[in-house]
């Protein structure tokens, strides 16, 4: 794979424009493909704003931008797609749309081209199935908006090569991008470790415990997360956020971890999906007032660790079932989504034995498989081991 190589993204709504703007800036000639011309004009019209602000902000010279723009190539035609190397898609998230879409590209491109799918929530397997040399078909998820978010989860189905996603993961490094590398199971790294962000805070909420901006103080002020689990979810979108949860719900058998959250389906069927829509859990009215938090320390701590057991026993859980590396695990929630620690790291600095008390205490609380430990954390916290040997851990 070289840095030169042009690559076709199909679908230009919000992900596939931002990841056509990032390859153009990297110096690979694009191919965006959508079937309506008016959603085409649409994008490369907002790249070529987003270019300009980048300009404006010194953050690139004019002639790159001019550079990236000129690399911009539009169509509705599948055919210019031949000379591709690398084809991405970036459609609904529709697992009969993709299968049927990758079935259309396959005769098109050459037999070495690469195939990926920037799904969030599908199956790889069943995605690659449908293609007639799945061995080059691989999972390529960036986040929104792809030209801000640093991560990209790499994930090999069961049918890809051996040795193409370390190909894939020095590419996207030199995209400026952070890889990682994940197996193809329900949520792939971000979106399972990161569900009880949003459940949590969810089930505090809807048990009456503290309202929506004092649980989203209590993990910002208190925990140091950039956003509050509300903010963030009216920020995703609700039709999205919900849909996620939905999907890695159901791809864990109905596991009681990722159980949605009846209020946010609530939201979701009200047309209230976030900012988009100007209302979700908060109101984005002109002039809309914002409740105050209730700045109790006490009950801050509380919610902050409540939410923080389940984050970690997660990533625990994720690390003992060999979703991702240590490494890995650690990248994708800093560098990739911006928490304020790694997990693993987080749960050495407090503590093993600590964590699962909280843990224990939640259990014994409800009684709900919600909140059974991870094996791995209780084998940790049973025998003084930390999650990340022999690295010096700063304090929480």
């Amino acid at each position: 794979m070289n840095d030169h190589m042009t690559i076709g993204i199909i679908g230009s709504g919000a992900m596939g424009a931002g990841i056509a703007q990032v390859l153009a800036v990297a110096g690979h000639p694009v191919r965006l493909l959508d079937q309506h011309a008016g959603a085409l004009e649409k994008a490369v019209a907002g790249i070529e704003a987003n270019l300009r602000r980048l300009v404006e902000k010194g953050q690139l010279t004019p002639d790159a931008a001019g550079l990236a723009a000129a690399r911009l190539g539009p169509t509705t035609y599948l055919p210019d797609f031949a000379d591709c190397e690398l084809v991405i898609e970036a459609v609904a998230e529709d697992l009969a749309v993709k299968q049927q879409l990758f079935r259309e590209v396959e005769p098109v491109v050459a037999p070495e081209c690469i195939l990926a799918s920037n799904t969030s929530s599908l199956s790889l397997a069943a995605i690659a199935a449908a293609c007639q040399r799945p061995e080059r078909f691989v999972g390529l998820h960036f986040f929104n908006p792809a030209p801000l978010m640093r991560l990209v989860e790499i994930i090999p189905a069961v049918q890809t090569r051996a040795g193409l996603a370390d190909e894939l993961r020095a590419l996207v490094t030199r995209w400026g991008k952070q890889p990682v590398v994940a197996q193809d199971t329900p949520g792939f790294i971000v979106n399972r470790v990161a569900r009880p962000f949003y459940g949590e805070a969810l089930r505090i909420m809807e048990e009456g415990l503290a309202d929506a901006p004092t649980i989203d103080w209590a993990l910002t002020k208190l925990g140091g997360f950039r956003m509050g689990p509300f903010a963030l979810m009216d920020f995703i979108g609700h039709d999205v956020n919900y849909r996620v949860t939905e999907a890695v719900f159901a791809g864990f058998y109905f596991d009681p971890r990722y159980r949605p959250s009846i209020a946010q389906k609530r939201l979701l069927e009200a047309g209230y999906l976030g900012r988009k829509s100007g209302r979700g859990f908060y109101n984005y009215a002109a002039g809309a007032q914002v409740p105050a938090p209730r700045q109790d320390e006490a009950l801050g701590h509380l919610i902050l660790y409540r939410v923080l057991a389940m984050l970690i026993n997660e990533a625990a859980e994720a690390l003992a079932l060999g979703v991702a590396s240590r490494a890995d695990l650690e990248l994708a929630m800093t560098q990739g989504v911006n928490y304020p620690h790694g997990l693993l790291a987080w749960a050495d600095a407090l503590g093993p034995p600590r964590v699962l008390a909280w843990l224990d205490a939640l259990y014994d609380e409800y009684h709900e498989d919600r909140y059974r430990a991870s094996p791995l954390l209780r084998k940790l916290a049973r025998t003084n081991q930390l999650f990340i040997p022999h690295e010096r851990v700063a304090q929480a």
